[in-house]
């Protein structure tokens, strides 16, 4: 097969006079084109769950475009208006496969122009059914960009067992967090994001402790990274908070031990000790803290079901997946000495919203763990996110609980008591944390099987399903149905499996939060 340059190269020798028969020129080089689009179509077929898709469509964009030169070179030919419904073809799949705007709109003219350039075609009845699917397909509307949001301050704070460092934006900014070893640093970069002056390509140096160095960077376009320079690599968890807006990166370090000034017993036994509880997402102590309240019975509650299966997509059911996702972690958190689970569903039954929650506070739960898979109108929205009970603070947050809330039996007379619920919502900073969390632990565990998977953070919304509970409850949409890549891992046990791992890392966080694990005394 000839590479792409020596395709070129025949497409020059064709424009010299003399040099190749019109006829032989445009057999040679369709034949090669042809020869070039099978190999690619045979790739985009067999790719992998996280393959990068840019080179793939580069690939494809540049045959279009050797089709459309060949059509145009060779118009006299037999091969022109072949080589334009290649072209049109290929652009209208790469379309359908990655979803962009523009590759439409190319099949749409290519379509077209054969059906203007070669009306007696036999092929030109071959574009019209492409050229009305295309014709009715949903293009999501190009919206303007909006403002960069600004970085307005950088604060570091020590905190018992953890170092925080928090990024205050003045609005909500899409981020990504990544981790490099030699030396140890972590970096955030912040999607259309500009500090404000007075962070500009600022390095700050600190004396001690975990991180020692933040520095500000511009990047290409409107990104900012800020770079977290450690004296050691450290677990971290990295979230999102709102009012204002500010992204969270706490690093878990050990607690120096205290220096003891009392004598030893003469003869003490072995025992333990417990360990305070580290504050909360809001650098203090809730009432839960406070009282040294733990964890001990998980509800989980995988969404719809029944009469209700969710989100459907190609022969997928939200309802069936996020059950088995549910009975998954059961297994998981089963294992757990002192941890007992509640299911609000163990088959494919119908309970309503206002029930589930009802269960949990039945049977007295600590935390109450709904279970969702995503759904958008555009193909091309993935990624993760998790959310706690709150007034939803944007159109995207109130068109997700007005679906996952369109089961509910609740009527128009309830709404004075259902914002009094919210407004009340006595456990919003541990829910918060709870979803924080969830949150990380998932994008931590998941990224290895998905490369491209997306960090939609921690959000709030007034979702019926956690109305009413009265201990800690979230939300989790662990994927979108509607991604072709996501449903495709989501078809698959392992990744089911995985994303049960991933809940259950997060709620195991959260009750060591919570309360700390003891540390053995030795005998002296």
């Amino acid at each position: 097969m000839r590479s792409s340059a020596s395709l070129a190269l025949l497409i020059g020798l064709a424009l010299a006079p003399g040099v190749l028969a019109q006829g032989e020129s445009g057999a040679q080089l369709f034949k090669e084109a042809t020869a070039r689009e099978a190999a690619l179509r045979a790739e985009i077929d067999s790719r992998k769950a996280g393959t990068p898709a840019t080179p793939l469509l580069d690939r494809a964009r540049t045959l279009v475009g050797a089709y459309e030169d060949i059509s145009r070179l060779f118009s006299s030919s037999p091969y022109s208006d072949d080589a334009l419904l290649h072209a049109g073809v290929l652009a209208a799949d790469a379309f359908w496969e990655f979803g962009e705007p523009d590759d439409r709109t190319r099949a749409l003219r290519l379509l077209k122009t054969l059906g203007n350039r070669h009306p007696a075609s036999p092929l030109v009845r071959q574009a019209t059914p492409q050229l009305d699917r295309l014709n009715a397909a949903k293009v999501p509307a190009l919206e303007p960009k909006p403002p960069a949001a600004m970085l307005k301050a950088i604060r570091r704070e020590v905190l018992p067992g953890a170092m925080r460092v928090t990024l205050e934006l003045g609005g909500e900014a899409a981020y990504h967090d990544e981790e490099v070893e030699a030396p140890p640093r972590v970096f955030i970069d912040l999607q259309n994001t500009r500090p404000v002056e007075a962070l500009k390509d600022v390095t700050q140096a600190f004396p001690d402790d975990l991180v020692r160095q933040i520095r500000v960077g511009r990047q290409l376009g409107t990104r900012t990274r800020v770079v977290l320079d450690l004296t050691a690599a450290a677990p971290r968890a990295v979230y999102a908070l709102y009012n204002p807006y500010r992204v969270v990166i706490d690093f878990s370090r050990d607690a120096p031990a205290a220096a003891s000034t009392a004598a030893p017993p003469a003869k003490a036994e072995r025992g333990v000790a417990p360990s305070p509880p580290a504050v909360n997402g809001r650098g203090g102590f809730s009432l839960s803290r406070q009282l040294g309240l733990g964890v001990a019975r998980v509800v989980i509650d995988p969404g719809h079901g029944g009469h209700d299966p969710g989100a459907m997509h190609n022969g997928l059911s939200e309802a069936d997946l996020m059950l088995d996702v549910a009975l998954r972690l059961e297994k998981l958190l089963a294992k757990q000495p002192g941890v007992e689970v509640v299911m609000t569903r163990r088959s494919n039954v119908f309970v309503p919203l206002e029930e589930r929650t009802a269960i949990a506070n039945r049977e007295g739960a600590d935390l109450f763990l709904s279970i969702h898979a995503n759904a958008s109108e555009d193909d091309r929205a993935r990624g993760i996110e998790t959310y706690f009970l709150n007034f939803a603070p944007n159109p995207a947050a109130e068109a997700i609980a007005a679906r996952e809330n369109a089961a509910s039996a609740r009527t128009m007379r309830q709404l004075p008591d259902i914002v009094k619920a919210i407004a009340l919502n006595n456990k919003l900073d541990e829910s918060r944390d709870f979803a924080s969390f969830v949150q990380s632990a998932m994008m931590d565990r998941l990224k290895r099987a998905n490369k491209s998977v997306k960090d939609l953070g921690v959000k709030q919304a007034p979702f019926v399903v956690l109305i009413g509970a009265t201990m800690p409850s979230i939300l989790a949409e662990v994927a979108f149905l509607t991604n072709h890549q996501e449903a495709t891992l989501l078809r698959g046990g392992t990744y089911r499996q995985q994303i049960a791992e991933a809940i259950f890392n997060g709620v195991m966080r959260y009750q060591r939060s919570l309360k700390a694990a003891t540390q053995t005394v030795a005998s002296q």
